[in-house]
């Protein structure tokens, strides 16, 4: 029996909560398939330096949703990925590059402020047929019923066939429906902020991998006031994030460039830098009545690889495939045929992905040879073997078991 009161304010065929990258796109999606969609959720924005490196497959879907177009002016090409071993490992392996030209591509991904995404998915969203927004979020919800409800901050009660939870790490659908979640915190906290610097990035992205984790530099568009722009990650011990966070402007600019070996030149603040503690969540059932998760609510991990908007990009692809099949072969969109298709189509892909960059990670944090020398000489591999290069890079940008 439902525990809200079964006369809804609303009606609709997808509650999208969250309006995170992954939930605007979600709502958007949905509605170009022909879904009445409710998005919920304030404005989210997140500053302090943060941009998502969208890979060429994420890239094609927003191109496939009409979605690029507002993104494009506000991103920079990844044409070249370095990496370059800073662990100071006995037996360093040369630094590594990988080329989009080799695999016919015009660049791996683009990197973009998430706030600038943001804004243009909002502006879409807003003039998106099929979807009402509202700044409410969802208070409570009720699974038990033929339909979902849903009781917002503002009152009223929306009655939907599907749930998205798409409202991040602390998700309130995936609490409220009961699905656990298995956290690990990590040591680390990653510093995030963009930069202006003397010498181009000539669209590289470098990735240093040192002992506290990787410090990477992703190129950023060039504005009227800065030719040279780049973002950066940089994974460090939690009392080093202190420590860093602490300092001023150009005590903290002169580390950076020590640290990037001053391979872009001298370096400058855009605005106030970034901290954000490292930690890894699992959820190993990402559906559960009318519910399904996409984004950081399904899966999250720390920033290496390009991972996390790209992963929950091919969520919101799956669970809109999904939709659509059971929609017109007359089954319920959020009935359980549905959603363990969803469910099996996403499977692999998380876990694998999720795996990559916990070991990845794991192997730069310990200190003991045999790692060492098994990653170099994966490292070293992979430069010296054509073929299994292309590979690697091509499953980095389009994954083939990715649902």
């Amino acid at each position: 029996m439902n525990s809200l009161k079964t006369s809804a304010d609303r009606s609709c065929d997808v509650l999208v909560a969250g309006t995170g990258l992954a939930g605007l796109t979600a709502a958007i999606a949905f509605a170009q398939a022909g879904f009445d969609v409710v998005s919920c959720g304030a404005a989210e924005r997140s500053g302090r330096g943060r941009t998502v490196a969208m890979l060429d497959r994420s890239v094609a879907y927003l191109e496939s949703l009409g979605l690029w177009p507002a993104i494009r002016p506000e991103a920079a090409p990844l044409r070249t990925l370095r990496i370059v071993d800073d662990t100071g490992a006995l037996f360093p392996p040369r630094p590594l590059e990988f080329h989009s030209a080799e695999i016919g591509l015009d660049a791996f991904g683009w990197n973009v402020e998430n706030d600038r995404m943001a804004s243009a998915l909002t502006v879409v969203a807003a003039r998106t047929r099929g979807v009402e927004r509202t700044s409410s979020a969802v208070a409570r919800y009720d699974f038990s019923g033929e339909r979902a409800l849903a009781r917002l901050g503002d009152g009223r009660l929306i009655a939907c066939s599907l749930v998205i939870g798409a409202d991040g790490r602390d998700s309130r659908a995936r609490r409220s429906a009961g699905l656990p979640v298995r956290s690990r915190r990590y040591p680390q906290s990653a510093l995030t902020a963009l930069l202006t610097h003397r010498l181009p990035h000539r669209d590289a992205s470098t990735e240093f991998h040192t002992r506290n984790g990787p410090f990477t530099l992703v190129p950023l568009p060039a504005k009227e006031t800065a030719s040279h722009r780049s973002s950066l990650v940089w994974l460090m011990s939690d009392e080093e994030a202190r420590r860093r966070g602490t300092l001023e402007a150009p005590a903290l600019e002169r580390e950076i460039e020590r640290q990037a070996r001053s391979m872009l030149g001298s370096m400058r603040l855009e605005g106030p830098p970034g901290v954000f503690p490292m930690s890894r969540q699992i959820v190993p059932k990402i559906t559960s009545e009318r519910l399904a998760l996409v984004g950081d609510a399904a899966h999250a991990f720390p920033p290496i690889g390009a991972q996390g908007l790209n992963l929950g990009l091919r969520d919101v692809e799956a669970i809109v495939a999904c939709a659509v099949e059971a929609r017109d072969e007359g089954r319920d969109i959020g009935g359980e045929p549905a959603l363990l298709s969803y469910e099996r189509a996403r499977r692999t892909d998380i876990a694998a992905r999720s795996g990559f960059v916990h070991g990845l990670n794991q192997a730069l944090l310990m200190r003991f040879a045999p790692v060492d020398f098994a990653r170099g000489a994966g490292l070293a591999v992979l430069g010296a073997v054509g073929p299994l290069r292309r590979f690697v890079m091509r499953e980095g940008v389009a994954p083939r078991r990715a649902g």
